[in-house]
């Protein structure tokens, strides 16, 4: 497939500690500072190329549950349609996606026994969540409601602004798809996604350390691994976060702090928006993430 589009990303990197010289003066360099530029490619989605890559995106996107679906028919299904969706890449198509976002007909492909699965796990995860009462409908077997799930992750350290070229490109290429009668005129999407929220470290229970105790209450604070989410919220229908199935071992979330007091406890999250407002809502997005001048 050929390059759709790329972007430089100057990311600042501070110079190792400076030496010092036989007179023991500090190196007048000590405040320099290195410029790499990370070059980003957008490309679509390839079957011969991506399998491996997008299975641990999405076993990285469905945390602990992932566990619970058959990701290699999951990431076949992806990669199925490649002319919808995007990865994004740096040293070239060849390599492995370091992001990806795509659409999958959740009505098209109901007969599919992974999106069987996923389906009734979402109609689980959302049943006691009045904003979302709508789902158990909208996904019903007997329903003809189009709704796209939309699966987006990428590496923790990828910019955000990487990703309102994914979403206007998907609307793009839904757009195009229309227009040879596939189908992809969706009523509704629903975004799943990921969120957290610190908790108070074990290791600092075990060493009974008072000065944590304000801390406490830290865990009723959400935070959004894609901060496009919070756009997406103003936009949407309803959301909700919700409890893996799966239970993580004992200090799980001490193992996911890095430089910081507090644990990390990742909850699934899910946003509903209608068919029509979801082009604003990509707009939003694009003006959200611009890069910085």
């Amino acid at each position: 497939m050929v390059k759709r589009k790329q972007n430089r990303d100057p990311e600042i990197l501070e110079d190792a500690p400076p030496h010092n010289d036989k007179n023991g003066e500090e190196d007048s360099s000590d405040e320099d500072m290195d410029m790499l530029d990370v070059e980003f490619e957008w490309f679509d989605p390839q079957p011969n190329v991506d399998f491996h890559g997008l299975k641990t995106l999405l076993r990285q996107l469905l945390d602990i549950d992932a566990q619970l679906f058959d990701l290699s028919a999951l990431s076949d299904l992806v990669l199925s349609q490649p002319l919808l969706g995007s990865t994004v890449k740096v040293d070239g198509n060849e390599s492995d996606p370091y992001a990806f976002l795509t659409v999958l007909n959740l009505h098209t492909h109901r007969d599919k026994q992974v999106i069987k699965d996923l389906t009734q796990y979402l109609l689980e995860k959302s049943s006691a969540h009045p904003s979302l009462s709508q789902l158990s409908n909208l996904l019903s077997p007997s329903s003809d409601a189009q709704v796209g799930l939309i699966l987006t992750e990428r590496f923790i350290n990828m910019p955000p602004e990487i990703v309102p070229p994914m979403y206007k490109m998907l609307l793009e290429e839904i757009s195009w798809a229309l227009e040879e009668k596939e189908p992809y005129q969706f009523s509704h999407y629903l975004v799943l996604s990921k969120t957290y929220t610190e908790v108070e470290s074990r290791l600092d229970q075990e060493e009974s350390r008072p000065q944590k105790k304000k801390k406490k209450d830290a865990q009723t604070d959400t935070f959004f691994f894609h901060p496009e989410d919070e756009v997406l919220h103003k936009h949407a229908l309803g959301n909700t976060n919700f409890d893996y199935t799966k239970q993580s071992d004992e200090g799980a979330s001490d193992s996911k702090r890095a430089f910081q007091e507090l644990g990390v406890r990742p909850q699934g999250h899910m946003i509903l928006l209608e068919g029509g407002s979801f082009e604003g809502a990509v707009k939003a997005i694009g003006e959200y993430l611009a890069p910085q001048s």
